[in-house]
């Protein structure tokens, strides 16, 4: 058997969360993020009628965030103990910008971790917060 080399890929495109109030969501992700909304909306793939979806875009990276609603949604909160998403990681250039995204949160009056620095397995800083849902998001600054 030959061995081949793995396809690779260069970056993450999109992230799809599926969100108890689509429009308050919305708000809470263009405000945070100060993203763009894409004036689009789009239905799920091979299941239409169960919800769609609205694209956001954070215009720094070009990463697009898609919130759902889905007519299966329960309305329960985000836990990270089920099966799916744990939590989603936002990269930043360095340490000092952790601080700035502090002082960002602080003036929206959401609420956030200190910044916490591991050494394993790699040197990495962090900030925590969660969105409306309980969807654990993070800053990340590696080194």
């Amino acid at each position: 058997m030959t061995e081949t080399t793995a396809p690779t890929t260069i970056g993450l495109h999109h992230l799809s969360l599926t969100v108890t109030d689509l429009e308050h969501s919305l708000e809470w992700y263009k405000r945070v993020f100060r993203a763009e909304q894409v004036d689009y909306t789009f239905h799920h793939l091979h299941r239409e009628s169960t919800g769609y979806g609205i694209l956001l875009v954070l215009p720094e990276s070009g990463l697009v965030i898609g919130l759902h609603t889905n007519t299966g949604n329960q309305h329960e909160g985000f836990l990270e103990a089920r099966t799916g998403l744990d939590h989603v990681s936002f990269q930043v250039g360095r340490r000092a910008d952790l601080a700035a995204w502090m002082s960002w949160l602080d003036e929206l009056g959401i609420e956030h971790t200190p910044i916490r620095d591991e050494k394993e397995p790699f040197v990495y800083s962090t900030v925590v917060f969660r969105d409306p849902d309980n969807i654990q998001l993070e800053f990340v600054a590696v080194g």
